[in-house]
């Protein structure tokens, strides 16, 4: 294959593509192909939703940051967002170490490439660091079951890059595994957070994982990007019809949540345009 582009890092959003859908992964972010199929019917509910979760982490990001939060209360018009708010403020987190980062993103080289993770909250103290990912998802939606996020590639991604370039974080001193910890906290099921601590083991696994993961995209010819297997994925991709997998989006209302494919909203907030503060 020839040397991949220049603008390509890879993110845990990048990979899980290419897990989940070789060809996906190559229309997406190796041809930068923008297809205009819509992911989901009705498509005005799930830009809605796409939209309030991103709003949602800006609100958190602001209270993190130390904004009143009579003043980001004030701001809120939508029921969903008001309930998500109210949730996060009677649920937030505890135990977590005072020191608070938003919104920051760490990088590292493996395989030759850049690896790059985009954190919502990194709460720090002296040889403790704990990932604060926020999860928004449509109401009806099922909370996924722990086995799905922990296979997911945000989990390895995540405290993967934390261990390798987080020292900066520690007066210069890398964490050691032991010393990460990663919480999923779900907006519509506040009380039932995921927490996954990380060991030197899961460590060494998730180097040779994503190690492997990268150099088989780097070696991998223009026909070697194969359609998933899996067709139920494709109904909630917008690439489907350019692949012959249908033309009609996936049901919005039978978005599972706790399928093995179909996780949430969130994992789309990396394609969505920032909104302003």
């Amino acid at each position: 294959m020839p040397p991949l582009p220049d603008h390509l890092h890879f993110t845990q959003s990048s990979l899980q593509d290419f897990t989940d859908c070789k060809r996906r992964f190559q229309l997406r972010y190796l041809d930068q192909l923008a297809w205009p199929a819509i992911e989901t019917e009705p498509a005005l509910i799930h830009e809605r939703f796409m939209h309030l979760g991103a709003r949602f982490h800006q609100l958190v990001q602001q209270h993190q940051l130390g904004l009143p939060v009579e003043r980001l209360t004030r701001q809120l018009t939508d029921p969903n967002l008001t309930r998500w708010w109210d949730n996060y403020l009677t649920h937030i987190p505890t135990d977590l170490p005072a020191k608070r980062l938003t919104e920051t993103i760490l990088t590292t080289s493996l395989a030759g490439e850049r690896l790059l993770a985009k954190y919502d909250l990194l709460a720090v103290e002296p040889n403790r660091v704990v990932i604060v990912d926020w999860k928004t998802s449509q109401p009806h939606a099922k909370r996924p079951r722990r086995s799905t996020m922990a296979d997911r590639l945000q989990t390895r991604v995540y405290r993967y890059v934390l261990v390798e370039a987080g020292a900066h974080l520690n007066s210069g001193h890398p964490f050691q595994p032991e010393q990460v910890e990663m919480i999923y906290w779900f907006a519509e099921f506040p009380d039932q957070p995921f927490h996954f601590p990380y060991t030197t083991a899961q460590y060494h696994a998730d180097r040779e994982y994503l190690t492997g993961l990268i150099d088989e995209i780097k070696i991998l010819q223009p026909d070697q990007f194969p359609l998933t297997p899996e067709e139920k994925r494709c109904a909630y991709c917008p690439y489907r019809s350019l692949c012959n997998r249908g033309t009609r989006a996936g049901d919005f209302e039978a978005w599972d949540t706790d399928s093995d494919t179909i996780l949430s909203l969130d994992f789309d907030l990396e394609q969505i345009a920032e909104i302003e503060f």
